[in-house]
């Protein structure tokens, strides 16, 4: 019972969830008309066939070996449905990378005229979707299986080191133009820590950050601060578990209870990240493609940047093991002062996000800002927005994908 006590506390933590929020389910009703409504997808491991080819967009399927071994799924839509000129020759590409616990399906939630990667098809652009290892369809290994311990045995670190390069570099490769990045929450961690090691500069035109998180220790959730202070995450590593599956036969097992009690509403789970501007279809999609697995050694290293108010490479505990990756015996920081100035950003965030939230945000923009003028950074506050409205709200297109499409033009 204790084990699976940590693994539930570990999906409220890293999801950015208020405790209180979560249990304060009242209508159980309400869960099984959700339920009733929201059929299955018929290709869920597909975002090819269950999301694009539905609307009748293009899309191409791609494997990108790391240099560490992970193969991952890259998507593209390389035009709109009703594109008279399919050549992508005069279409800028874009290449999207998602955040924690979820795919690139993010990235096509809802109806074309509201998810982003439909809108930039249709906007004139070449839309690459990357889909990190450990993901539904980002599972194979050179010579690992996910049964390996040793598979799991990765954070952001090699997300940064070795996912994003790669499928950056094979866009680049395939089109021969730099790509526009788009990031949302852990897929904006990536980018700003290349950056800062001044990485995939010359493959990068420009970067936008959906509601960044880097500085995480003003966080306003205090379950994220007492979970990542009593060393919560650690502690489910050393009990023996590598992967981390929020939907996996022990954390559905005790979800299941705890959702049946009637005065539980377990839609305050997901109000939690997404409470302003969602509506069901896009809920539903949502269950269908999310949330998925990510490895424990992965929420480790973001406790870490909770306790440690930093952004520093992972910390293996002691002075002995650090020396042992990187000869100094504490882990080496990625100064994000150092992002050179000629990449413009384009940075967006949320009065009501919890996860990055408006101080931490604000450090974020403190330390930009420095090298940036003001013709090469622009940033949106949106009051009501939380973590996830940033690409599932439906009132996104107007505030925020309009203008990052106007942003690419200007760059």
């Amino acid at each position: 019972m204790a084990r699976i006590l940590y693994l539930i506390n570990l999906v409220v933590l890293f999801l950015g969830f208020n405790l209180h929020r979560a249990l304060s389910w009242r209508n159980q009703s309400y869960m099984n008309d959700i339920a009733d409504r929201c059929a299955p997808s018929p290709h869920p491991l597909s975002m090819c066939q269950s999301r694009a080819a539905a609307f009748g967009y293009p899309c191409e399927e791609y494997k990108v070996t790391t240099e560490d071994g992970y193969i991952l799924s890259l998507k593209r839509i390389p035009h709109g449905p009703h594109d008279s000129n399919t050549s992508t020759e005069m279409r800028p590409p874009v290449l999207l990378f998602h955040g924690l616990m979820v795919d690139g399906a993010t990235w096509v939630m809802s109806t074309p005229k509201q998810s982003l990667g439909f809108i930039l098809a249709d906007n004139g652009f070449d839309v690459w979707i990357a889909n990190s290892r450990g993901t539904n369809s980002s599972r194979n290994h050179t010579s690992l299986s996910t049964k390996d311990p040793a598979y799991w045995e990765w954070s952001w670190d090699e997300l940064a080191s070795y996912d994003l390069p790669a499928v950056l570099q094979f866009a680049y490769d395939h089109t021969g133009e730099k790509i526009h990045y788009i990031g949302h929450s852990l897929g904006t961690l990536m980018i700003l820590a290349a950056f800062s090691e001044h990485k995939l500069l010359d493959v990068v035109r420009s970067a936008v950050l959906l509601c960044p998180i880097a500085y995480l220790s003003r966080t306003k959730s205090k379950l994220l601060k007492l979970a990542a202070h009593i060393f919560l995450a650690e502690t489910v590593h050393w009990l023996g578990f590598h992967e981390f599956n929020p939907v996996g036969p022990v954390a559905h097992e005790v979800l299941s209870q705890i959702c049946g009690d009637p005065e539980i509403n377990c839609y305050d789970l997901f109000s939690a990240v997404a409470d302003c501007c969602l509506n069901t279809s896009t809920f539903c999609a949502f269950l269908e493609h999310a949330p998925q697995s990510t490895s424990v050694r992965n929420l480790v290293h973001l406790s870490q940047l909770v306790r440690n108010g930093g952004v520093s490479r992972f910390d293996y505990g002691n002075a002995k093991n650090n020396m042992k990756h990187y000869n100094q015996p504490r882990p080496p920081p990625y100064n994000l002062s150092s992002i050179p100035n000629h990449v413009p950003i384009f940075l967006t965030h949320g009065g009501e996000d919890y996860l990055g939230d408006v101080p931490d945000t604000r450090h974020l923009l403190r330390t930009l800002v420095k090298k940036h003028n003001s013709d090469s950074i622009e940033v949106i506050y949106v009051p009501d927005y939380a973590h996830a409205d940033f690409i599932m709200a439906y009132n996104a297109p107007e505030l925020i994908y309009g203008p990052m499409v106007d942003f690419f033009k200007r760059h």
